[in-house]
């Protein structure tokens, strides 16, 4: 017999962003256990759901599992399902007890936050308020800034339980340091990576890196390690007719060198080769060296341009999922 310890993980409702249609689409989760003994997932009962819900069950651990949903979902409804107090086994599974739940499908990553600070790539400290039946086991506990000398404004754009730039910035690093994609959404695979580290105390030394770029006169790039500033640079931003767009993004892309080719504002082309240390951020928008005669005051085409010397001093601190966040 295989017996569930605990519910906080049967609970956890589905990831959904706001950018998402109205009708969302499969392989979501609905509902992850953990069980006291090693379990297959591929051995155990579907779930079932009303409204009436195609499920399947995932394996994201030894003793870990996830429903996911197989159809549509709407973010308004409420699903009701039952998850297994306990559960026997011969050649097939049977839950033994079920005990009702309710999950709505709403924006909550609560878990997700919780991993994640407890491996180090969210700038936040998590304290449980109760024991976890194991360092992967989501419970109730509070959140503190590990670095309170970081920008303010960062602060504001993270909140507990909510999809958020600061999340899926520490959620691109971790997968990138797992050899995942980078989607910044946790997959099947990404949730399995998380349990996997978390248990086994995987946790992440690269220092937290935050690199703040400000347009106002002269404009200035500020590098943060570990909420120290480490390096200043002037910078140029985006010229009126294309602007650095304003915000917080995560690095998705990198090269040490590349040639950068597009259309001026005018209609005419450009192709740069050779521009070193170069950090994607935003669509087009990167951080990079380039050569001009001065710096600090908007010349670029939306990028964030810097002289050689200092791109090349910040680039191995911009890896994947690195923020940079560009502000007036």
């Amino acid at each position: 017999m295989a017996v569930p310890v605990g519910e906080a993980n049967a609970t956890a409702p589905i990831r959904v962003s706001a950018s998402l249609p109205a009708s969302l689409s499969a392989s979501l989760p609905l509902v992850r256990l953990h069980f006291s003994a090693p379990v297959d997932a591929s051995a155990l009962p579907a779930l079932r759901v009303t409204p009436a819900l195609a499920t399947k069950w995932e394996q994201i651990g030894p003793r870990d599992v996830q429903a996911v949903a197989l159809g549509a979902l709407s973010p308004t409804a409420h699903y009701r399902f039952a998850t297994p107090v306990s559960l026997t086994c011969a050649t097939r599974c049977t839950f033994v007890a079920l005990r009702p739940h309710v999950a709505s499908v709403a924006t909550n990553v609560a878990w997700e936050d919780q991993l994640l600070a407890q491996l180090r790539y969210l700038p936040l400290t998590f304290v449980a308020a109760t024991p976890p039946l194991t360092p992967s086991s989501q419970v109730p506990g509070t959140y503190s800034w590990s670095y309170p000398t970081l920008p303010s404004s960062l602060f504001a754009q993270w909140q507990v339980g909510v999809d958020n730039v600061v999340l899926r910035g520490a959620l691109m690093a971790f997968q990138n340091a797992q050899n995942l994609p980078t989607t910044g959404v946790a997959d099947a695979a990404t949730w399995a990576k998380l349990v996997t580290a978390a248990n086994a105390g995987d946790v992440n030394t690269r220092p937290y890196d935050f690199v703040d770029v400000s347009e106002s006169s002269p404009e200035t790039m500020t590098l943060y390690v570990n909420g120290k500033t480490t390096f200043h640079a002037l910078v140029n931003t985006g010229i009126s007719v294309s602007p650095t767009a304003t915000g917080t993004y995560p690095v998705y892309l990198r090269y040490t060198s590349q040639t950068m080719s597009g259309t001026n504002p005018d209609g005419t082309h450009y192709s740069d080769p050779g521009i070193p240390w170069v950090s994607y951020f935003n669509g087009g928008d990167a951080l990079h060296g380039f050569l001009r005669s001065t710096y600090g005051w908007p010349q670029s085409l939306g990028c964030v341009e810097m002289p050689f010397a200092a791109a090349k001093v910040l680039w191995p601190f911009t890896p994947i999922g690195t923020l940079v966040s560009v502000h007036a």
